[in-house]
């Protein structure tokens, strides 16, 4: 009878699909089966000798050396599930059954490469996750927040931000921003060298690498923090076009954004680009109900809103505030003379300049023609409010350069004041209105405080 020979235990273990690891008491590798190449993309010669929690995602190592004192104890994990950094940079999920050998001293343990698997399932969870967010989310900001946590189960995305595009101001903008060591930039027009103009502009994909030659030391951009070892973003592609773009950036050499990254981050941009096209619609159309379609200041709606909350705080502070209401004296001439196109060119010009002259915590509205308001928040006596309408004039009496013409104007200035003169803001407006009426009797170029009931002396 002929007796068939045994086959080695360790050409066995070799044929395995899924890779035998055995670990000794100082943490490192003392055998890997042959499968750790396809799966951990070292061969076993380059992992012996070398600590296991070497090869382990950063972010995981804390968790994984707890499971770890857990087997020592006598407890075996039959699944466990953490990170591994491959030998080119990719990320993989490894699904572990491991426990520990007493007799022998070393922890045995079998890896199943279960990236695909997850994958699946986090694609499946976040579009889910997303759907909800959008649903739920009150504003842009808190969208974006959710989208960050959702990103962080996909891919490495500890710094991230969006970068949104407003094209009605020609505006790059940073909404939401988180990273390590930088601020957000400050807006910038389309046309500046930020990496993400450069995607918005062209509607592609952008991934650089400082080993690959995209990065170089030293290379930096607006956007792109200083260090940066990898940065990848993607275009936000809604109906009209490119919207924005989402970005990912690293700092650390070990995290290599890849192929299967730049799916993930495209998937999460295609669901989320719609919802955000909508909200800027939403937005833009609250903002253009309210604002001076001109000169965008705030309309005779939204001025009144203003002035009756301010004078609801001020009141609850005992806290000054004054009304300027003011004309442009013989603006109807240069209508007339130049034609609409310039007296339009020069209002919003007025409007640039009256905002000059004021605090940011101040309102400028346009409340019709050449009508224009201003509140002043929290003016601790009556002549600063004089002041500030002196300031005004100055500014408005220098001439305008005008498509090719020279144009000068003078102002009318009225001034009323809470609560010298009233607690209510309709009195105030129309004491306001009437004294500027009389500055413009005086010959105009000239501020005029009310003369109702209750003016300082």
């Amino acid at each position: 009878m002929k007796t068939s020979h045994p086959v080695p235990l360790s050409n066995v273990m070799d044929l395995l699909l899924d890779a035998v690891c055995v670990v000794d008491t100082e943490g490192r590798f003392i055998f890997v089966s042959a499968a750790s190449e396809r799966i951990f993309g070292y061969p076993p010669e380059e992992m012996l000798g070398k600590p296991m929690i070497d090869f382990v995602f950063p972010e995981d190592r804390p968790r994984t050396l707890q499971q770890v004192d857990d087997i020592v104890a006598g407890r075996p994990q039959p699944y466990f599930e953490n990170r591994y950094v491959r030998k080119d940079g990719k990320v993989v999920h490894i699904m572990w059954s491991a426990r520990w050998s007493e007799a022998d001293q070393v922890r045995v343990a079998v890896a199943r490469d279960v990236t695909e698997r997850k994958r699946a399932d986090s694609m499946q969870a976040a579009l889910y996750a997303i759907s909800e967010a959008a649903h739920w989310g009150e504003d842009l900001v808190t969208l974006f927040q959710q989208i960050h946590q959702i990103l962080g189960g996909l891919l490495p995305a500890v710094n991230f931000f969006v970068a949104l595009y407003d094209e009605h101001k020609d505006e790059l903008s940073f909404p939401y921003y988180v990273d390590e060591y930088d601020q957000a930039p400050a807006p910038q027009k389309l046309d500046s060298t930020a990496l993400c103009a450069e995607i918005i502009r062209a509607g592609h994909v952008m991934l650089l690498a400082h080993d690959a030659g995209g990065a170089p030391i030293g290379y930096a951009r607006p956007d792109m923090g200083k260090g940066v070892m990898n940065w990848l973003g993607v275009p936000l592609n809604a109906k009209k076009g490119v919207v924005g773009a989402l970005v990912v950036q690293s700092y650390s050499a070990e995290i290599r954004y890849t192929k299967e990254d730049i799916e993930l981050l495209q998937f999460v941009a295609t669901q989320i680009a719609p919802v955000i096209e909508r909200k800027q619609m939403e937005s833009w159309l609250q903002h253009i109900a309210r604002h001076d379609p001109l000169t965008d200041l705030p309309n005779r709606e939204l001025f009144h809103d203003r002035l009756q909350t301010s004078l609801n705080w001020a009141a609850r502070n005992q806290t000054p505030l004054a009304l300027l209401y003011l004309d442009l004296d013989k603006f109807k001439q240069v209508n007339d003379t130049l034609g609409h196109p310039v007296g339009d060119l020069l209002l919003q010009e007025v409007a640039h300049r009256l905002k000059q002259c004021v605090r940011e915590s101040d309102t400028v509205g346009r409340v019709g023609g050449d009508e224009f308001l201003v509140l002043l928040h929290g003016i601790p006596q009556p002549e600063q409010a004089l002041l500030v309408a002196e300031k005004i004039r100055a500014a408005l009496a220098r001439p305008f350069d005008l498509a090719g013409h020279r144009v000068q104007v003078f102002p009318s200035i009225g001034v009323a004041l809470y609560p010298d003169h009233s607690d209510d803001y309709k009195q105030l407006i129309r004491y306001a209105d009437e004294a500027m009426y009389e500055a413009k009797k005086c010959g105009g170029n000239r501020y005029q405080i009310t003369s109702r009931p209750g003016m300082q002396k």
